[in-house]
């Protein structure tokens, strides 16, 4: 079955950054198009970031365009989301997403 783990989410300071990684299994990474979506307290889920299947093309919101990075490793099946300039409006839960399957998500907190 499809399974999507993430990690490396974090307290972490304004300006500061984090690395999240999402490993997937049960499905053929490589021809897969990943996303990032999050969700704050109160708000609803919203769409982060996009990398599609070769050669890595990516869409970012308009919030996080120039902060966020996302890229992949399919070797690794395994899609990233680099953060830097975090700021206090992006404490969210982090998740990644494949074709409607979600993962379990991992908190990010950005605060002094």
């Amino acid at each position: 079955q499809v399974q999507l783990v993430e990690s490396g989410g974090g307290l972490v300071q304004p300006g500061g950054s984090l690395r999240l990684s999402c490993v997937g299994s049960g499905f053929t990474f490589s021809t897969s198009a990943m996303y990032w979506y999050r969700q704050a307290p109160g708000k609803e889920r919203e769409w982060v970031a996009y990398i599609s299947t070769f050669p890595g093309t990516t869409n970012y919101a308009d919030s996080v365009k120039g902060r966020f990075t996302i890229s992949r490793d399919n070797a690794k099946k395994t899609v990233y989301l680099q953060m830097n300039s975090l700021k206090p409006e992006d404490t969210a839960v982090y998740y990644c997403n494949r074709q409607g399957y979600w993962g379990q998500g991992t908190q990010v907190t950005v605060s002094s």
